[in-house]
């Protein structure tokens, strides 16, 4: 009875280990692709999200200075005509 104990305790110290090993791996394969793809990206000159988002607002701000801009000269031409 005690042989068999020594075995399924030896089972399951192995099925530990292989996991162990098994999750190792896992995470190794996850920081490869992760630096593979870093790479990629950064050879392709694309534009992060906040760098996006800057040119975005900066943008608008534009757009709505050029709005107010032609109303500016939209009442004053108004003004010309009277």
């Amino acid at each position: 009875m005690q042989t068999r104990n020594k075995i399924l305790d030896d089972i399951g110290q192995l099925m530990t280990n292989a996991m162990g090993v098994a999750q190792g791996a896992k995470d190794e394969a996850g920081n490869a692709m992760s630096g593979m793809m870093d790479r990629w990206l950064a050879d392709r000159d694309l534009v992060t999200r906040e760098e996006f988002d800057a040119v975005r607002t900066m943008a608008q701000k534009a757009r709505e200075e050029n709005a107010a801009l032609m109303a500016r000269i939209e009442a004053l031409e108004g003004k010309k005509k009277k």
